[in-house]
């Protein structure tokens, strides 16, 4: 069980480090068309991330899978991009029937990538460890955990600033989401593969 609790332990604070705040806008990115009247929509979104997330590190842990570090580290603030870029189609569609499948799809692969990044450091920590299932379901839920934070926070924040505030939605997802480019640029810039 101690073991089991470090790892998600790990989860929580891979997601929830400011330092490395790539997840953190991932979400956020993610969470910003909705609101509270749709937050399964959401947490369907984060937990198929999750899922592929976990995913990929089992497939590098178990040394099915191995990627080249340097793309991956490049393509996770494109995924960031990507997502928010995504956004701007719940702009012009005031209904959430943007299309939800391609939103699963893109949130599943996007996942994938985010897992890469993270894999290398995982697997050298899984080195000595004879049963990988368990860790690997202790940090898939720490980091399902953490997710689930982030985006309540996007939406307690989205609550106040359109109900209480009375900003239009589409006003809000708009200058979210290009926050969020703007912060991700710097991101792409320094990891562009030369």
């Amino acid at each position: 069980m101690q073991e089991f609790l470090f790892y998600i332990k790990l989860g929580l604070d891979h997601v929830l480090d400011f330092g490395a705040y790539d997840h953190i806008l991932f979400l956020s990115a993610l969470a910003v068309p909705f609101t509270f009247k749709h937050w399964k929509r959401v947490l369907v979104l984060a937990t198929i991330f999750t899922i592929a997330h976990c995913t990929s590190l089992a497939l590098s842990v178990y040394e099915v899978a191995i990627v080249d570090v340097g793309l991956i580290e490049f393509l996770i603030p494109v995924t960031i991009l990507l997502t928010a870029l995504f956004n701007f189609a719940y702009v012009y569609k005031e209904a959430l029937d943007v299309g939800l499948f391609l939103h699963i799809l893109a949130t599943a692969f996007f996942g994938l990538i985010h897992g890469f990044g993270f894999s290398n450091y995982f697997k050298m920590l899984m080195a000595e460890e004879e049963d990988k299932i368990t860790p690997l379901l202790g940090f898939a839920t720490g980091i399902e955990l953490s997710q689930i934070i982030i985006i309540l926070v996007v939406l307690i924040i989205a609550h106040v600033i359109l109900d209480l505030l009375k900003v239009k939605r589409s006003i809000f997802i708009a200058v979210a989401s290009i926050l969020i480019i703007a912060i991700t640029i710097p991101l792409l810039i320094a990891t562009f593969p030369i």
